[in-house]
């Protein structure tokens, strides 16, 4: 209850706010030392390694401002800004009578599928350095390298992120090719492959993603081990890596 509407009294509490919070904390924390009372409070929170309840506050208060309510902070707090941030999809993606074939998303090794010739492989990867951040896809068709996507990211974005994005643009490609074309996409990241076969995921790339595959069953994704000599594999890596030492357009 104390917390209650913290995002709008505590974004930047006064002194006499921080007064009272502190002289509502420090029962707890002498109660929780066994000090003696004539402690100073901030000797008991040093020494618990708990920090003042308006720092706390504060601290919920800003992250309920941009996250949740999509207020932007003031530029000295922070340069993360409400767009910069994923937000989480709500409600049902899809109805709960709908899901994918059992083998449309086999979590195991699909090496075995990448020499066969009835079947256009999709290779998907991301490389995170010093260097920068990057995600990319090529296609391999009869033998040939039929098409290449590729794009750089923010330094903050995550592997996981990255990932989902080249699997995202991936079955986008695929359910473009003719009806009679069967896809097979090969993700070395087992997490985002597991990720989009859950309707029922809040990430809204996995919700689209899954969506795709549910309406083109035509299209397969599977995990595929990485950095263990796959043609496919390291020609995705390789042009990720390529790709995030680009400068960010």
């Amino acid at each position: 209850m104390l917390a209650h509407g913290s995002s709008t009294w505590c974004l930047n509490p006064t002194f006499k706010m921080k007064r009272k919070l502190s002289s509502i904390q420090r029962p707890f924390l002498l109660h929780i030392s066994g000090t003696y009372r004539t402690t100073p409070t901030a000797v008991l929170q040093t020494i618990l390694g708990i920090p003042s309840l308006h720092v706390q506050l504060q601290f919920e208060a800003r992250f309920t401002s941009i996250y949740r309510l999509r207020i932007p902070l003031p530029r000295f707090i922070t340069d993360t800004q409400p767009h910069d941030l994923e937000m989480k999809a709500t409600g049902w993606s899809t109805h709960p009578s709908e899901h994918l074939k059992p083998n449309q998303i086999p979590f195991e090794d699909a090496e075995a599928y990448i020499a066969r010739k009835d079947i256009i492989n999709i290779f998907t990867d991301d490389s995170k350095t010093e260097h920068g951040v990057g995600a990319a896809f090529c296609v391999l068709t009869n033998d040939i390298w039929a098409y290449q996507w590729s794009a750089k990211f923010n330094d903050n974005n995550t592997i996981f992120q990255t990932e989902l994005t080249a699997l995202h643009e991936a079955v986008i490609y695929a359910s473009h090719l003719p009806n009679h074309n069967k896809s097979k996409i090969h993700v070395d990241n087992r997490a985002s492959i597991m990720a989009s076969s859950n309707s029922n995921s809040t990430n809204e790339t996995t919700r689209k993603i899954f969506k795709i595959l549910l309406s083109n069953p035509r299209i397969k994704a599977s995990w595929v081990k990485a950095h263990a000599g796959n043609i496919g594999n390291e020609r995705a890596d390789q042009l990720a890596k390529n790709t995030s030492f680009l400068n960010r357009t």
